[in-house]
């Protein structure tokens, strides 16, 4: 049995990004729309008017004050609110591959290493674009890489099962190392139109190598000490949409075909359920909460993230203790707490004990127990 590190990071951030004031507007302009064109609807009661959105209405629910995206006017214009994004031909790299190869790049050039070293590739994300063949095994074709690759959905909490999954496979010597990367494109799957969720998501694309600890040369790593997951079937976070749409015409179009939750219910169970996972987590590696110097949480409410880490402190956390990154990023599903990681690593010293832990739709949470080299 191997030691494992993760000695390398990488981060993909599309180039336009959206202000809540500009969806807001957007939005807002598609509600009087629909007011006007539905007004006689309305007044007989046949129709519910649509309630506008404010920024300061998102920001006090999600924390959210912006989001990148991989294609902004799709996405503000009121006759359409949904992202462009032209098919490729098949000859082309998808955008998937595209966006994970970026995020690959920049965590081999930290972690020191090639195409040559990677023995395998993991694509975990919530949304893939396609049944198959597999983006892992597009990307490692992008990347030059030998081996094998696979793709595995978890939705948010993707990362943290697909790092199990990769440290696996290097603990046990079917490879040296493994390269997971998590690219999302959330904005493809959110309903734009509807007021309790349009402002959610953003687009991003992470990367993590995952290796032997005693081939391992980098200046970034970390020790994977252990990981934990769970999950719990519950239908309050949904996505329909799939192949068999076609075979249900009546299904076609409908809301639930496209990103659904119950968000307060949503709260209310998994803010106890990760907290109690990581209290539990820690306590079977006897690492006291209190020893933990980093929560790398999944970002995808302030709220959250906040009840979330009192619960475990006994306390509010400080702003080092649990970063952020969700208020200029929004929720981009299994990369959030990926994208906190890779930004929020390299100011711990030698032995800090971090907890990265993600959180979704399942319900599904994974932790995985970090400690600086």
């Amino acid at each position: 049995m191997h030691k494992v590190v993760i000695s390398g990071t990488g981060l993909y951030t599309p180039p336009f990004s959206i202000s809540n004031d500009e969806l807001v507007e957007s939005f807002n302009t598609y509600v009087r729309h629909y007011n006007d064109q539905h007004a006689e609807a309305i007044a007989k009661g046949e129709l519910h008017a649509l309630s506008e959105s404010s920024s300061g209405f998102i920001e006090k629910a999600s924390g959210i004050k912006s989001r990148f995206v991989v294609d902004k006017q799709g996405i503000l214009d009121p006759q359409r609110m949904v992202p462009r994004i032209p098919e490729r031909s098949n000859d082309d790299w998808g955008i998937l591959c595209e966006m994970a190869v970026h995020a690959a790049r920049q965590a081999l050039q930290r972690a020191g290493r090639s195409a040559a070293d990677i023995d395998g590739v993991i694509v975990a994300c919530s949304n893939l674009q396609r049944a198959y063949p597999a983006v892992a095994i597009e990307v490692q074709a992008a990347l030059g890489i030998q081996g094998f690759g696979f793709d595995m959905n978890v939705a948010c909490s993707s990362a943290t099962f697909g790092l199990q999954a990769a440290a696996n496979a290097v603990q046990l010597g079917q490879a040296r190392a493994i390269l997971m990367v998590n690219p999302e494109i959330c904005t493809g799957h959110l309903n734009f139109r509807d007021r309790d969720s349009h402002f959610i998501f953003g687009d991003a694309a992470t990367a993590v190598i995952v290796e032997r600890a005693d081939q391992a040369t980098s200046s970034y790593q970390f020790d994977i000490v252990s990981s934990k997951l769970l999950t719990q079937f519950s239908n309050n976070i949904r996505n329909n949409f799939g192949f068999l749409n076609r075979a249900a015409e009546e299904g076609i179009g409908q809301r639930d075909k496209l990103f659904v939750q119950e968000g307060r219910k949503v709260f209310k169970d998994v803010c106890p359920m990760v907290a109690e996972l990581i209290g539990e987590h820690l306590a079977q590696n006897d690492i006291p909460v209190g020893d933990v110097k980093r929560f790398w949480l999944h970002q995808a409410n302030l709220n959250m993230n906040l009840l979330i880490t009192r619960k475990l402190l006994g306390r509010d956390a400080e702003a080092h203790e649990a970063p952020v990154i969700l208020d200029t990023y929004a929720n981009t599903s299994s990369a959030g707490s990926v994208i906190a990681f890779h930004k929020h690593q390299d100011d711990l010293p030698a032995g800090s004990i971090g907890v990265l832990s993600s959180f979704g739709a399942g319900y599904s949470i994974g932790s995985v127990i970090l400690r600086k080299r």
